[in-house]
């Protein structure tokens, strides 16, 4: 039987039980609750935030099962987010919309924080535990002169993607993004890993896998290319001079 993906209306037990030669997972609850489903069908997967974290794999070089792939960020990705914030609002206090409760919001505030002091940069963390949290963090943000918002990769952040977004608005907010969709939804920049790139890749790990190769012997793979997104027309309405080298270093402008 072929390879199948995630985009189906089975359910992951219904799914195992087609006995397919190979799975395609995207996303970390999404490969969670397949590996609850099998240990023997093959998995490949993308845009997983920390696999060994989530103990999906054993480690990163020796998955160790039947899942491998390619993880969405490394955590010192992390730090390039502040460094972005701070060559767009140079005196910025930079608040951290993270979760304090899975490892990688913990992997990413911790990179984030390593490189504040070179930066002379002052950090608060905001924790998104639910929506009054967001709001009553981004307010008290907002009264701070010259606040910024990073945000960081999380399923909390994905599902409150509009919220986020309006508040930094409202507020008047610089602010970077993990991923591309926040800036198409009206987000300032993002940085982040080339998805289309990660979905490439992971098609060779399925062609392998296929032909007879095993995922615990395939080491997953943290991201390689990186992308930076800016919105021309987020950052006039904030009142923003887009630094030119930045403007020279965007992937893609959205006017």
């Amino acid at each position: 039987m072929p390879a199948i993906g995630k985009r189906t209306s089975f359910g992951q037990g219904q799914l195992v039980a087609l006995e397919p030669d190979l799975v395609l997972a995207v996303g970390t609850t999404v490969l969670g609750l397949l590996l609850q489903a099998t240990r023997r069908v093959p998995i490949v997967f993308v845009e997983v935030t920390d696999p060994v974290g989530g103990g999906f794999v054993a480690s990163l070089a020796a998955p160790g099962g039947n899942a491998t792939g390619f993880t969405q960020f490394e955590y010192s990705m992390a730090k390039k987010w502040l460094e972005l914030l701070k060559e767009i609002s140079p005196r910025v206090t930079a608040g951290i919309l993270r979760n304090p409760t899975i490892t990688s919001g913990v992997g990413q505030f911790g990179a984030i924080q390593s490189v504040a002091p070179s930066l002379g940069a002052e950090l608060r963390p905001i924790d998104v535990r639910d929506v009054n949290a967001i709001e009553s963090g981004v307010a008290a943000l907002a009264g701070i002169s010259n606040g910024g918002l990073i945000v960081t990769a999380g399923g909390q952040q994905n599902l409150h993607r509009e919220l986020i977004i309006t508040l930094a608005a409202r507020h008047k907010l610089p602010a970077v993004y993990p991923n591309r969709s926040f800036v198409t939804a009206g987000g300032l920049m993002s940085y982040g890993p080339n998805l289309l790139d990660l979905y490439r890749r992971a098609a060779g790990y399925v062609d392998r896998i296929l032909k007879g190769e095993k995922p615990a012997d395939l080491p997953v793979q943290t991201p390689t290319k990186f992308d930076l997104v800016i919105n021309l027309k987020t950052a006039k309405a904030l009142g923003l001079n887009v630094p030119p080298t930045m403007l020279s270093r965007a992937d893609e402008m959205i006017e």
